[in-house]
């Protein structure tokens, strides 16, 4: 059996998601975080062990309704020296999204087995990579009733949708031409079509009101070189997609810009909205509601392993956890530690319930 609420405090909590974030461990080189939180689910009296793809999975309970609890053990590259602050815990993946996943085993614990009910918690690998591998590894492993993706949203907030995503990266070779000469160089070309992309989706936007109903293009790289007979200039570019968008249209429109450069285009992630009227939806409204705040629902311009399995498992799909987003993937990442023990008591309530 698992440590009841009275043995498992907010200390021990503390400790679990301090030792997490200590384990360094952006996309692929997930294992020492891993096999720590195995540890710790184990002796916190999970079924743990580690799965075919690396993720870190951890059961508690045998019943017919499976709750899965999908968080992530990647990070983003970037070491934070980890330290304390008062309340505030910083270090990578304190938000993104250590802190989410270590709300889960926490919350879990407290809630102890449930009847009827069997609750996995999965920390999954490369989530933050575009191989998305541990959440693709678990597609047609499970079958659960229910998820949770564990992204942060504040404690008093929960995300029911996440916008498309597609990756472009643009290369263009051309001969050196003489610098008074009238033809254009490959870094211009490539100016030029970052300059339509941006035209394409202002004309895209034009009446569609709100992040979530828009393309949002973002140039993430530029890099050109020479070798004394021909320049190279390329790009990488992402795409953030609404709703209903025909992805066919805007890759047949975005060759066609890109005139005789070479595109490569991957990481195709549609966009996905969670229902607000499931039995997992309306535990949230009550735990919320009992922690004595308003429940809000929000939408998110970004991607998260939603985009991957909700397709496939269906809109019984929430995402959940604390901290700021805004500090995703930043050099001051941290959380408040009083607002992950909120979220614990929040999603306790929530196993509970739902």
């Amino acid at each position: 059996m698992p440590k009841s609420i009275e043995t498992f405090d907010d200390t021990q909590a503390d400790a679990l998601l301090t030792g997490l974030v200590e384990q360094y461990s952006p996309s692929r080189e997930e294992h020492p975080a891993v096999t720590y939180l195995i540890t710790q689910m184990q002796n916190l009296g999970f079924h743990a062990y580690i799965d075919g793809a690396g993720n870190a999975i951890g059961e508690l309970g045998n019943g017919t309704r499976t709750l899965l609890l999908l968080g992530h053990i990647d990070t983003v590259p970037g070491y934070i020296p980890v330290r304390r602050e008062g309340n505030l815990l910083y270090g990578r993946g304190t938000v993104d999204a250590k802190g989410p996943l270590a709300t889960f085993v926490a919350a879990a614990t407290r809630a102890g087995t449930q009847p009827d009910k069997r609750v996995i918690v999965v920390g999954a690998v490369e989530e933050e990579a575009a191989t998305s591998k541990g959440a693709r590894f678990l597609l047609d492993k499970l079958t659960p009733e229910a998820v949770i993706i564990g992204e942060p949203s504040n404690w008093d907030r929960v995300t029911v949708a996440y916008k498309g995503r597609l990756l472009l990266e643009y290369t263009l070779t051309h001969e050196i031409a003489h610098t008074a000469g009238q033809e254009i160089n490959a870094c211009e070309a490539a100016f030029a079509f970052w300059q339509h992309v941006i035209e394409y989706a202002e004309t895209f936007n034009a009446e569609r009101a709100g992040m979530f109903t828009q393309l949002s293009p973002t140039l993430r790289a530029i890099r050109s070189e020479e070798d004394g007979f021909t320049q190279t200039a390329a790009l990488k570019l992402s795409f953030r997609l609404p709703e209903q968008l025909d992805v066919e249209t805007l890759q047949v429109t975005l060759r066609a810009l890109a005139g005789d450069a070479q595109l490569h285009i991957s990481g195709y992630e549609v966009a996905f909205r969670g229902d607000k009227t499931t039995p997992l939806a309306r535990a949230f409204i009550m735990a919320l509601s009992e922690a004595g705040v308003r429940p809000q629902f929000k939408v998110k311009s970004g991607t998260s392993d939603m985009n991957v399995v909700g397709p496939v498992w269906g809109h019984s799909i929430l995402a959940y956890g604390p901290g700021d987003s805004t500090l995703d993937h930043t050099p001051h990442e941290h959380i408040d530690l009083n607002e992950y023990h909120r979220a614990i008591e929040v999603l306790k309530r929530v196993i509970e319930v739902w």
